[in-house]
């Protein structure tokens, strides 16, 4: 498997891709011309969840950590430390602003697995927490048969024989940054962990923006309600399969079972 390298300098260009088209359309990402500022990122806190939350990205090198950690930073004061022309940062941020409230409860949750286990021993709660936040990809599916096809690993069910359902019945939202990192440079064996949740047909009516504002609400009900207790209600997900995020997609790219990998039996 080819070794991830992120490119070093900003490149505009890799943003193009489809797997930012949520971002383009939502922060007008492609537009900048250099690498996006903490305070450019905190102007955008609010502009999709239009609720007032006091959450700012600050530059890492000006926060005194003394003997705290990163997440009891974020939580006892609502800065962010974000690291200068660094992806996987930036990509941190942007999720803080389209997934504000699920990614407060993510923070709280860590705190009290800490608090319980401390910062060596990592829970399997805390794993699990950690998965999602990193490469995390939500799916919102308009029948249970997307999820079960998911687990089972169809991949040329859902990938190839049904790719026209996809954006109409089917809709991917990265939540994990660092997957948005790796898209950067994207390379075969890139692979999420799928949450898929159930939406009616009023959802498909909804703005991009009050999607992810109703699926932030759902997200946060569901890990109240035992989603991330352990890694076991994620499935993986090759990221290059979805429709439109790698070239060529064609049979022959479907059938590489060293990427799209058949079902473990038991």
């Amino acid at each position: 498997m080819k070794k991830f390298t992120a490119p070093e300098a900003w490149q505009v260009a890799c943003l193009h891709a489809e797997p930012f088209s949520h971002l383009n359309q939502l922060f007008d990402l492609k537009s900048q011309q250099d690498w996006p500022s903490p305070q450019w990122l905190s102007s955008h806190v609010n502009s999709i969840s239009l609720q007032q939350y006091d959450t700012r990205f600050v530059a890492d090198e000006t926060i005194d950590f003394g003997d705290k950690y990163y997440e009891e930073i974020i939580f006892e004061t609502h800065q962010v430390p974000t690291r200068s022309q660094n992806w996987h940062d930036l990509f941190g941020a942007l999720i803080w602003c389209l997934f504000p409230k699920t990614k407060a409860l993510l923070n709280a949750l860590h705190i009290e697995e800490i608090a319980q286990f401390g910062l060596k021993q990592r829970s399997k709660k805390r794993n699990a927490l950690t998965l999602f936040d990193e490469c995390g990809l939500v799916l919102a599916i308009d029948d249970d048969k997307w999820r079960d096809a998911f687990k089972s690993h169809q991949w040329l069910n859902v990938f190839y024989d049904n790719r026209s359902e996809w954006q109409q019945n089917l809709k991917p939202f990265v939540f994990g940054h660092a997957n948005y990192e790796m898209l950067t440079n994207p390379f075969i064996g890139l692979t999420g962990k799928l949450v898929c949740i159930n939406v009616d047909a009023a959802f498909w009516q909804l703005s991009l923006s009050e999607q992810y504002r109703w699926l932030d609400d759902k997200l946060v009900a569901l890990i109240n309600d035992g989603l991330l207790e352990d890694n076991t209600k994620m499935s993986p997900i090759p990221l290059l399969g979805i429709p439109n995020w790698h070239e060529p997609q064609d049979l022959e790219f479907y059938q590489n079972t060293d990427y799209f990998r058949p079902k473990r039996r038991k």
